[in-house]
């Protein structure tokens, strides 16, 4: 059985942040029924690139997932909502601050409804504070947490991370949360609710930024590549044009680098004589490393690396993770059967549990495609009750009303 067979998640948020963090859990086996607005649905439908009008990216973060339709501003979707919540475990939602209570459908309005019930609420500067009110993105979150600030070259301005980096580190943390609130519950019997802004978890993986700058007053400024902590830790250009990167904070681990670029005497030079040294003199050492690793092809110097047990890696596209032995031995990239595009390529579960491991079951559903299994099926509604309340044949289904649940 998954890990977390029997857990019921309902998730009512868009984007990004909050469907990632239900993702997460659905790829362990819990049962998330996603809830979409019947017009459009997730508006993450429309971010990124799409294949035949079906947005790529949506299929990854909803994947495993079903979805149902229902407008949260109408009474027939508030009673959708308060019968999913019922017998839900976790609801996840990221709208703004103040507007699920405007809507009957807040914490404390579904906590008596389901009392061990723990919702995630997820927003761009969390649900207190004097920024609660404001809109917020992951790309706000990148510049307000302090990570642009060191992102990027001292010559230049700050840098944007290349992928939703905010929103994908505040999924993780969001079922991290999640579960250590299932764990309280069942020591407790009773639910919680989590507040997680987006901005958090990107401030907390900065490193040692706070407390070097609490004790020392240092600001921590941007320097491509470097660490502040290590050296060295930079990318290298090899002689055919090829990237890698090389690490080697620790001493022995530094040696085995001098060694495999045919210098082991680098190591013994006082500039480089431990880490300290080599942080305060790593414009020379930079220099050195790009000189000595210029002088090979990438295939040439990671063979060389391998054989003295040196720390190095080439510098990747997402084209080459495809086809590289070790993200094929790890199945890094599965390929999921889909309805509408025939089959999906997407990054795997991450991690490997012995006895309950997850699986990648489903991609992100249609709009509304399990309205009939869960409207019907499961929550009682019947037909004329949906059509009555102004949705359409399609929306309330074709169903009988008394059609099983097929949920898996």
């Amino acid at each position: 059985m998954p890990a977390l067979s029997g857990v019921r998640v309902v998730d009512l948020a868009n984007f990004l942040a909050g469907p990632l963090a239900a993702m997460y859990l659905a790829d362990f086996g819990a049962d998330v029924i996603k809830v979409e607005k019947p017009d459009g649905g997730d508006e993450g439908r429309q971010w990124g690139r799409a294949k035949d009008g079906v947005g790529l990216y949506f299929k990854v973060v909803n994947r495993n997932k079903r979805s149902v339709t229902a407008d949260l501003r109408t009474e027939i979707g508030r009673e959708i909502v308060a019968r999913l919540v019922k017998d839900a475990d976790v609801v996840v939602e990221n709208f703004r601050p103040g507007t699920l209570e405007r809507w009957g459908l807040g914490y404390e309005d579904l906590s008596a409804i389901n009392p061990g019930l723990i919702m995630l609420r997820i927003s761009g500067f969390g649900q207190t504070g004097p920024y609660s009110h404001r809109p917020g993105f992951g790309t706000l979150a990148e510049a307000f947490s302090g990570f642009a600030y060191i992102n990027g070259f001292s010559d230049r301005e700050p840098l944007l991370p290349a992928f939703g980096l905010a929103d994908e580190t505040t999924g993780l943390h969001g079922a991290f949360l999640v579960m250590v609130a299932l764990r309280a519950r069942g020591a407790t019997g009773c639910g919680q609710m989590v507040d997680l802004a987006i901005y958090e978890p990107l401030h907390k993986l900065l490193g040692p930024q706070v407390v070097e700058y609490d004790q020392l007053g240092v600001v921590q400024e941007r320097d491509g590549s470097r660490l502040a902590f290590t050296a060295p830790r930079n990318i290298y250009r090899t002689r055919d044009g090829q990237f890698v990167s090389i690490s080697g904070s620790g001493q022995r681990t530094f040696e085995r680098i001098c060694a495999a670029l045919g210098r082991p005497e680098l190591a013994a030079d006082p500039r480089f004589a431990d880490n300290r040294h080599r942080i305060r003199h790593v414009e020379a050492l930079d220099e050195e490393m790009q000189l000595l690793v210029g002088q090979h092809d990438r295939a040439e110097l990671l063979e060389l690396f391998d054989r003295h047990a040196a720390t190095v890696a080439p510098v990747y596209s997402v084209a080459d993770t495809f086809v590289d032995p070790q993200f094929v031995a790890r199945e890094n990239i599965v390929t999921v059967p889909d309805d509408e595009l025939g089959a999906v390529g997407m990054q795997n579960v991450v991690g490997r549990l012995s006895r309950t491991p997850g699986r990648v079951r489903s991609a992100g559903p249609p709009i509304g495609a399990h309205n009939e299994e869960i409207l019907l099926g499961e929550l009682g509604f019947t037909r004329e009750q949906l059509l009555e309340a102004g949705w359409t044949a399609g929306q309330a289904a074709t169903a009988q009303e008394d059609a099983p649940s097929t949920a898996v």
